[in-house]
């Protein structure tokens, strides 16, 4: 009798359990076409899509986080997140070894981005201020900054560098191509903002965790297979 009710008590607290979900980290500074973050909550983007559709293949339900970019690696030593995504190992200052990485999903370009079609070389401008986002690293930028020909005007995510840029605060900004193709998007051509130079090109990927409740290398399959299959080169042209 004594073991029936043990065996009663553990179904009862499993059958209340909530279900497992997948946890994606979402940086609180996203803006789209990554990221369309309204009242708390990822609403749609790039991300939210290639998120959506990586969770559906494994058949866990997404559950976003939303941080601020300082907290992510934190919630990785705690993991308290699945995936973290839109990520390069250049990127990352600490090693997380209870976490692998995918196979790299998509390239981000950082371009020097001006409002007039005028040749730029980043190591070639004159002492000046240039559009920068918060907590960016630019590893080409760099040196610039500390030899104190270059100084950064940060904004809190890429299109608030776009429209300082655009209004006149400085004459040059680093943008991704996502976010300057989404920018200049419904902009008649005479206002478009223009990439003069290719600052970087880096392979990004996701790190997932390797824990026992977790379909990890499902998971890495299935972000394989988005890729492979050209679904996240379609998402990407929605945004274009």
């Amino acid at each position: 009798m004594r073991i029936l009710t043990v065996a009663l008590l553990l179904f009862a607290t499993l059958a209340n359990a909530e279900p497992r979900t997948l946890r994606f980290s979402v940086v609180d500074s996203w803006a789209m076409p990554l990221a369309r973050i309204e009242n708390g909550r990822l609403t749609g983007g790039i991300l939210f899509e290639l998120f959506t559709a990586t969770a559906q293949k494994v058949g866990l339900q997404p559950e976003f986080r939303i941080l601020p970019r300082a907290r992510v690696d934190q919630a990785q030593l705690k993991r308290s997140i699945d995936l973290r995504c839109y990520v390069a190992p250049a990127w990352t200052d600490r090693q997380f070894p209870e976490y692998r990485w995918s196979v790299p999903l998509l390239v981000q370009r950082d371009l020097l981005v001006s409002k007039t079609s005028m040749p730029g070389d980043l190591e070639r401008l004159p002492k000046q201020t240039i559009g920068t986002v918060l907590g960016y690293h630019y590893p080409r930028l760099q040196p610039l900054l500390e030899s104190g020909q270059l100084a950064r005007d940060d904004a809190r995510n890429q299109e608030l560098v776009l429209r300082k840029l655009q209004a006149g605060r400085y004459r040059y900004a680093i943008s991704n191509q996502f976010a300057l193709d989404w920018f200049n998007h419904d902009l008649p051509d005479s206002q478009r903002l223009r990439g003069v130079e290719v600052v970087e090109e880096t392979a990004l990927a996701c790190q997932v965790l390797d824990a026992p409740d977790l379909p990890t290398e499902s998971i890495l399959d299935a972000l394989a297979t988005l890729k492979d299959s050209g679904e996240i080169e379609r998402i990407l042209a929605n945004y274009r």
